[in-house]
């Protein structure tokens, strides 16, 4: 008995667009880390100041308080310093305070200086500590690649990984340091610190040349 013929062969075929072409190497790269660490010392410092007199009559009392405030006041500006005594100089707040004991006696009470950062000062010490970095990064990136005989190329990433501080006061923070610190203490307990760590990839551009080997 003959076979039945087997059934005609079917073809499927489907059309697909063509592969979108590899993207092309991005070229040798530096993948590298640097951090910096900076400090700064407090741009301003206020003094509280109390004033006292005794006197029969009340009147008389408040005129000779009176008085001695505007002497205060006039001391203040005669030395270019602000009449609300929030100081710069800390040289000058010295001077002033100093004077003010010899001439006014025991009639007037002077804090300790609390020294603090103005909120610029703050943010200019953000600004250095992360520029430090990425300039730290930069070089260790140009060391990597001269120890290689490369020459670095522009950056193509830069990332800020992690930033910390730490230290000094702030206008509304009050000074727990105690009476019998020195200036310079309480200039240095009111330090404000920051640190900065940055992550970096540099392109290599290729072997240096003969003059930078020499430079």
């Amino acid at each position: 008995m003959a076979l039945p013929s087997p059934p005609p062969a079917r073809v499927f075929a489907e059309l697909l667009p063509a592969p979108a072409p590899a993207p092309a190497p991005s070229g040798r790269e530096v993948h590298v880390s640097g951090s910096a660490e900076l400090s700064a010392g407090p741009d301003r410092a206020r003094v509280s100041l109390r004033l006292g007199s005794r006197k029969e009559a009340a009147g008389a009392a408040r005129s000779s308080v009176a008085r001695r405030l505007e002497y205060i006041a006039q001391s203040a500006r005669q030395r270019g310093v602000p009449v609300c005594i929030i100081f710069s100089d800390f040289g000058k707040m010295q001077n002033v305070c100093n004077l003010l004991i010899e001439k006014l006696g025991t009639s007037v009470t002077i804090s300790p200086p609390h020294f603090y950062h103005t909120p610029e000062a703050v943010d200019t010490l953000r600004r250095q500590v992360c520029v430090a970095a990425v300039g730290n990064t930069r070089r260790k990136a140009q060391e990597v690649c001269r120890l290689f005989g490369q020459s670095l190329g522009k950056p193509l990433l830069i990332r800020e990984e992690e930033t910390k501080e730490w230290g000094g006061h702030t206008d509304s923070c009050l000074s727990n340091s105690p009476d019998s610190l020195t200036l310079q203490e309480r200039i240095q307990n009111a330090t404000a610190y920051a640190s900065c760590r940055v992550f970096a990839v540099f392109e290599i551009k290729g072997k240096q040349n003969r003059r930078n080997k020499l430079l």
